[in-house]
C-alpha cells in the first residue's frame, strides 16, 4: 500500500495549496516505467517525514488538467509546494535520499 494518497482537481486546492505542511506532489501515470520504479523512493520519504510533510500522487491521465495547469510534459514530475506556491521542482527519477534532501530544505 503506498503511503502516497492520490489527489484530483476535486480536492488539490485543500490538500495541496491550503497544506500546513509542505506538500511533494508526483505527477505520474500507470503506463510510465520510471513513474512505478520511483514510487517506492516516495514511499520510503513520506515514512520518514511522516507529519513533517505530506506526498501526493495526480496521475495525469486522470487529471490532465491539474497536469496542464503546472506545465507538466515528462513525469514523473515531482513538484513541491509550500504555503500554496510551488517552490520547487524535480524531472525524472531520483533516489530517496534526493527527494528527501530536497523536500527536508521546506520543512
Amino acid at each position: 500500500m503506498s503511503q502516497a494518497a492520490a489527489v484530483s482537481s476535486a480536492d488539490f486546492d485543500t490538500e495541496v495549496l491550503q497544506s500546513s505542511v509542505p506538500v511533494l506532489v508526483d505527477f505520474w501515470a500507470v503506463w510510465c516505467g520510471p513513474c512505478r520504479r520511483i514510487a517506492p523512493e516516495l514511499d520510503a520519504v513520506a515514512e520518514q517525514l511522516s507529519g513533517k510533510a505530506k506526498i501526493l500522487k495526480v496521475n495525469v491521465d486522470e487529471e490532465p488538467d491539474l497536469a496542464g495547469r503546472y506545465g507538466v510534459q515528462s513525469i514523473p514530475a515531482l513538484m513541491i509546494f509550500k504555503e500554496g506556491k510551488l517552490v520547487d521542482q524535480m524531472l525524472g527519477m531520483s533516489s530517496r535520499q534526493v527527494i528527501a534532501e530536497k523536500l527536508q530544505q521546506y520543512v
